[in-house]
């Protein structure tokens, strides 16, 4: 669901988009909140492409994703401002130089190294 929402801004007005939607399964992978950066870079292809920087998107719980036995279906699960727009090439170089901890370590014991969104290796293109 997309919303269109007028704010002042440093006494100008700016209209910013305000996106939502309902997480059914929450993975860890998508969103990826994890090591300071949220990122949509497998989950919500329509929102990734027409969200600008500035734009807001906010994530609601379910009752398919109750915590414990609390349903969290009126819940606003995470918010997060776009920051940045990268192709998902860019992002696999971006996480390569700067966020090794987003691509995934299948094997770790660690949860947060297991669910990765940096799954598209470009890096086997660049030869070519």
């Amino acid at each position: 669901m997309r919303h269109s929402v007028i704010v002042r801004y440093f006494s100008k007005f700016v209209l910013i988009k305000l996106f939502s939607y309902c997480l059914r399964f929450d993975s860890g992978a998508a969103p990826n909140p994890f090591w300071e950066l949220c990122t949509l870079a497998i989950c919500k292809p329509d929102i990734r492409r027409v969200a600008n920087i500035g734009d807001w998107v906010l994530g609601f719980g379910s009752t398919q994703l109750p915590i414990g036995d609390r349903d969290i279906s009126d819940c606003i699960v995470y918010a997060m401002q776009v920051t940045d727009k990268m192709t998902l090439q860019e992002y696999d170089e971006f996480c390569r130089v700067h966020s090794p901890h987003k691509i995934p370590k299948w094997d770790s014991e660690i949860f947060e190294y297991r669910v990765g969104d940096c799954i598209y290796d470009y890096s086997l293109y660049a030869i070519l």
